[in-house]
């Protein structure tokens, strides 16, 4: 007899005495534990479909010990734009053994049921009352004020993504004509908390050529660079 069984959002196809690994449980080891949505059971020639799940079908197991899976490495690169990350990651798993397949008559688990916490009423009237007061002071505060100035676009400076455009601008520098005077050390501490291996030292540069408007020549330069760096 075998079963098709949805466990910890996948479907596995088990039988008896079989080990399996699944997503981590929050089950302890050496304890066991049951799984109702059972999707199909074969017994030789008869095989019985749910609709989607089979009414009384149960599949139980026990936990024989959590681990953790293979080593997989995830690098993600940015061409042109000086964006490298490199990350690496375990699934955590759990290790079961089937115990048993059930085709008909097991009963389902009933869902805990969730306790109210009673809401005090006394103190809620109280408390009304300071809320409406304090109300008006917080619409006495002045709203901050916006910058109206019109900022370039700073991702056309190669080596600068949305991320460190967007924090050049919250530091002041929003414009080709802003980057320009700055200095590649000033720069890099203001992007310091962006995520990367960044090289400015181009960066005034080359914003110096678009605020003087020589994009070809800027163009031409940008071919020979490679995240902003000669």
């Amino acid at each position: 007899m075998y079963a098709i069984v949805e466990i910890a959002g996948h479907q596995f196809k088990v039988e008896k005495d079989q080990k399996v690994f699944v997503n981590r449980l929050a089950t302890e080891e050496g304890k066991k534990v049951s799984f109702d949505n059972v999707l199909l059971i074969g017994d030789g020639d008869n095989v019985t479909l749910g609709a989607p799940a089979i009414d009384g079908a149960q599949v139980s197991a026990k936990v024989l010990k959590h681990l953790k899976g293979d080593k997989v490495i995830v690098f993600k690169k940015k061409r042109r734009k000086g964006y490298r990350v490199k990350n690496g990651h375990r699934q955590a798993l759990s290790e079961i053994v089937i115990e048993g397949i059930t085709a008909s008559g097991a009963k389902k688990a009933a869902p805990k049921k969730e306790t109210k916490k009673a809401e005090p009423k006394v103190e809620a009237k109280a408390a009304a009352p300071k809320a409406e007061k304090a109300a008006p002071k917080a619409a006495a505060k002045p709203a901050t004020k916006k910058a109206t100035g019109k900022a370039d676009d700073l991702k056309k400076i190669e080596g600068i993504g949305p991320k460190i455009a967007s924090t050049l601008v919250e530091a002041g520098i929003a414009t080709f004509a802003d980057l320009a005077k700055a200095k590649p050390e000033a720069i890099s501490e203001i992007i310091a908390g962006v995520r990367g291996n960044h090289v400015t030292d181009t960066w005034p540069e080359q914003a110096k050529l678009a605020a003087d408007g020589k994009w070809d020549e800027l163009k031409k330069w940008q071919d020979e660079l490679d995240g902003g760096k000669a």
